[in-house]
């Protein structure tokens, strides 16, 4: 995630105040030093990083441990509520008009933030809550973002509607609400045009379609790989056209993220969702409280859960549950609960979401995507070479079994003893956990293969 570093940072930061029974104004002044640091090397604003320090460093001075929590946890106590508080406090929805009317939606933003891809993302969101959605391509001056529209629109199942590149984006829009209108659609999400910088010829098109179209809600894509910049472009948008929230992209990627810490606090505008990954179906809520436990590496357990109720099969989870229950674990459901995990994103993914792990570098193993990949397909090779018997029954595997095995998928023998042996460690292992089998102790994650 793009605050790993800015975690790692943090944690060793809280690691130093360890051991002490009270904080003196010097363990805070020389804590926070480092904490001011680590946030201006995560391109976090320098203004909104110094009224942070400020406050934090006002609230830990002279503060005794309370309840039982060493200084340390004490100060990550008081930077965690200072980070929420920082990114908003409370999580803003998008503002839709009552009942069945008519909510449109004006996404803006510069060429390359994702914005295309977002306002698909967007309008696959809408329509899970049962919401009848109509996209509209605006983007004239790139024909590819029309049949990028149309494609994603397509997997989303979602109409797209287009007038082609001949005409004004700003008749395009009306159009397209006339025909929402009569289609009795509940949103139109607007794709406009973007820029490789902001001009005046781009905030008259989008004042244009502002003045002639009842625009509800103006939101706003920023590249979260940009940092600094991602803050500048939403300064500006919000002072020539007015903004109602930001939707941060590609926060899945290896940058310092400081937009996220300071787009609120330098332009009082909400951020509304996050992008964290390539998929459509990658586009999370934002709260504010779930981000500074990730970025303090205390993990995300809410966000991990919501992720899993919406990409693994229910029907399929009970059946591994009762199976399982029944101490039937074979290598079928191994197989399932592979096919789970990269639904939710992968194993990394998964992880940066767990308390305890997600702490960056120092804490949680390096994680190589790609080699994962390629020992899960090499798994997947391995389990498709099994007959159906020997993947219910285990047991029934020996050497020479093993060797036709190793054989029909392209391994040495030594990778078919290795899986069956962590097989049964996993199996021993789900004996002893506790709870398993008790409703709710571990739900939809008990087929995972972590």
């Amino acid at each position: 995630m793009a605050f790993d570093s800015l975690s790692e940072k943090l944690q060793n930061v809280f690691k130093n105040l360890r051991g002490k029974g009270r904080l003196t104004e010097e363990d805070v002044k020389t804590a926070l030093k480092e904490v001011k640091m680590a946030l201006l090397e995560a391109d976090v604003n320098f203004k909104v990083v110094k009224k942070f320090v400020k406050d934090v460093q006002e609230r830990a001075v002279g503060q005794d441990v309370m309840n039982g929590l060493n200084p340390g946890q004490m100060v990550i106590k008081i930077v965690n509520e200072e980070l929420v508080s920082l990114m908003g406090s409370e999580t803003t929805e998008l503002k839709l008009m009552p009942g069945k009317a008519l909510t449109v939606i004006m996404m803006a933003g510069l060429q390359g933030a994702g914005k295309t891809t977002t306002a698909a993302k967007l309008a696959g969101k809408f329509k899970q809550k049962g919401k009848k959605v109509l996209l509209t391509a605006c983007d004239v001056y790139r024909p590819a973002a029309i049949e990028q529209l149309k494609i994603n629109g397509e997997k989303q199942g979602v109409e797209v509607f287009s007038m082609g590149d001949k005409n004004k984006p700003v008749n395009i829009a009306k159009a397209a609400v006339e025909h929402a209108q009569k289609n009795e659609c509940n949103i139109v999400i607007i794709d406009t045009a973007g820029r490789l910088h902001i001009d005046e010829e781009m905030m008259a098109e989008l004042i244009e379609i502002k003045e002639t179209i009842d625009i509800h809600q103006t939101v706003l894509v920023v590249d979260s790989m940009t940092g600094q910049d991602a803050v500048n472009v939403a300064s500006m948008f919000d002072e020539k056209i007015g903004i109602d929230g930001v939707i941060l992209t590609k926060l899945d990627g290896d940058t310092r993220g400081g937009a996220a810490l300071s787009i609120r606090a330098v332009t009082g505008k909400p951020i509304l969702y996050v992008g964290m990954g390539e998929k459509l179906s990658d586009l999370e809520q934002f709260y504010p409280d779930r981000m500074a436990s990730r970025i303090l590496g205390m993990g995300d357990v809410l966000t991990l859960i919501e992720k899993a109720q919406e990409e693994i099969d229910e029907t399929k989870a009970k059946e591994l549950e009762q199976k399982m229950r029944k101490n039937e674990f074979d290598f079928e459901m191994y197989l399932e609960s592979m096919a789970q995990m990269k639904k939710m994103g992968g194993l990394s993914s998964i992880l940066g979401m767990m308390p305890g792990l997600g702490l960056g570098k120092g804490k949680m193993p390096e994680i190589d995507e790609a080699a994962a990949e390629k020992n899960m397909a090499r798994t997947e090779a391995i389990i498709y070479s099994m007959t159906p018997e020997e993947r219910k029954n285990p047991a029934l595997m020996n050497p020479s079994r093993k060797r036709r095995i190793a054989n029909g998928a392209g391994v040495d023998i030594s990778e078919v003893n290795r899986l069956v042996k962590q097989f049964d460690q996993m199996k021993k292992m789900m004996k002893q956990l506790p709870g398993m089998g008790k409703k709710g102790k571990r739900g939809l994650f008990k087929g995972l293969p972590f």
